[in-house]
């Protein structure tokens, strides 16, 4: 998250500017999140806090996803990269069910911060799916994201092959 304002957007459809209007509430206390990132409970408060106070800010939403993602807390970080990956494909006028996307519905190789940020959060969901045991439906978001990011930006790629190299394992 970009210290001093929040997330710039290019979606390659010209519109440049913060991702959310929420305005300077959301951004002030989500770095509050920020500035206790050694104090989880702390950290955690302030997330909460923005969520109540904008629930449908992508914003809140992406730090809710990143707090619960890095702090290893899985299971509550899927529905919030679930949000964002359906906030980022009305952003990119595609399919908010992401099995029904495919590369050529939006530029995902571009480096604009709609497309990233759809990719990162469907291989963040992806993951998280196939560690809390929803193998199947985790293996199927991974496999999405190396079809649509072709040059492996996010190492789709590489997770996948670990994840099917661990249930060769399991089954051996």
């Amino acid at each position: 998250m970009a210290r001093g304002g929040g997330h710039r957007r290019h979606d390659g459809d010209g519109r440049s500017g913060d991702f959310d209007d929420d305005g300077p509430a959301i951004r002030d206390i989500l770095a509050g999140a920020l500035q206790a990132r050694s104090e989880p409970i702390q950290a955690e408060a302030a997330v909460l806090a923005a969520l109540a106070l904008a629930p449908d800010s992508v914003e809140a939403t992406l730090a809710a996803y990143r707090f619960y993602f890095y702090n290893h807390r899985l299971a509550e970080a899927r529905p919030y990269a679930a949000a964002l990956v359906v906030a980022m494909a009305r952003r990119l006028n595609v399919a908010t069910d992401w099995r029904l996307v495919g590369p050529d519905d939006a530029s995902f190789t571009a480096l604009d911060e709609a497309p990233s940020l759809y990719l990162q959060a469907l291989l963040a969901w992806g993951y998280a799916s196939v560690r809390i045991g929803a193998t199947e439906d985790g293996v199927a978001a991974l496999e999405k994201v190396v079809a649509l990011d072709p040059a492996d930006r996010f190492g789709a790629r590489r997770v996948l092959a670990v994840v099917h190299a661990q249930a060769h394992d399991d089954e051996a």
